[in-house]
């Protein structure tokens, strides 16, 4: 009723979302072009004296973008297919099959959503350096680095995910079981009726999931530091511009770290808008069910 008599009103809400979440990027970019000394002065400027592409330039000098976007991409690529894989089987035995203690696998795989991520860096960390035959451990895993000193460390801890599990597995409760059994019936084992029924139905959701679980990696900070303080080499692209302060003059550090958070955003903001369509689509349909 409020909203047919005060159609603004959504309006200005929608508006007022959208500014909240537009004018941040927008402010990261416009720092990017800042000369030195512009950026955290006061009065507040937001556009540029002038737009400068030497802060890109300093960014690129300093960092060695492409062993860091190497190992950003693979460990992100790797994440994210495990990811998808895994939540759309364990999605589908969840809530098309029937076996003894389903309801208790589920109720375990929604609690660990509920404990902080950070919780399990250390445990994870400690499994990974006593890895038994990898990074010079023998077989009881003592006497080397294990895991940590390979880039598979960025991903190992990531390849399943319990929301992806739920999100996947609340979205398959409401596949007809009729169409699955006829396929049974005609003789698909599980894996077909996943593969060739299951699945198109879920892309939306799929895509959906895909691009969060991209962007979660992509983004991730703290496991990648702590890994990469056992190896170097394994550094990705959002601790190199975390350290880049320690190698900037002062007074063009934030330009700086600026101009390498816009060329780290470059690569999800391409895929969002390549995906946006189904993005959008997975999300009304995930809410719908």
């Amino acid at each position: 009723m409020s909203r047919r008599r005060f159609p603004w009103l959504s309006y200005l809400v929608v508006v007022t979302g959208a500014v909240l979440t537009v004018v941040p990027f927008l402010d990261m970019v416009m720092t990017s072009f800042k000369g030195p000394g512009e950026a955290g002065t006061l009065p507040y400027r937001f556009l540029p004296k002038a737009f400068d592409l030497s802060n890109y330039r300093a960014a690129v000098d300093q960092l060695d973008l492409p062993v860091l976007f190497r190992n950003s991409v693979v460990a992100t690529a790797v994440i994210t297919g495990s990811v998808l894989l895994t939540s759309s089987l364990a999605g589908y035995a969840l809530a098309k099959l029937r076996f003894p203690g389903r309801d208790l696998v589920f109720r375990l795989v929604l609690a660990t959503m509920m404990f902080p991520p950070f919780l399990f860096f250390v445990p994870r960390f400690l499994i990974l350096v006593h890895w038994p035959l990898a990074g010079g451990n023998d077989l009881l895993g003592r006497g080397g680095a294990g895991l940590t000193v390979s880039i598979v460390a960025l991903a190992v801890p990531f390849l399943v995910n319990g929301f992806g599990i739920f999100l996947m597995r609340q979205f398959m409760v409401a596949i007809p079981d009729e169409v699955l059994e006829a396929a049974r019936i005609d003789g698909a084992g599980e894996f077909t009726v996943w593969w060739r029924i299951v699945v198109p139905q879920t892309k939306p959701v799929l895509v959906t999931l895909g691009l969060l679980t991209f962007v979660d990696a992509w983004n991730e900070y703290i496991w990648a530091l702590l890994v990469s303080t056992a190896n170097p080499d394994v550094m990705t692209l959002p601790v190199g511009i975390q350290l880049l302060q320690d190698h900037v003059d002062p007074a063009r550090t934030m330009p700086v770290v600026m101009a390498g958070l816009v060329l780290s955003i470059l690569p999800v903001l391409l895929l969002f808008l390549l995906l946006q369509k189904h993005y959008i689509r997975g999300v009304m349909l995930s809410g719908l069910k």
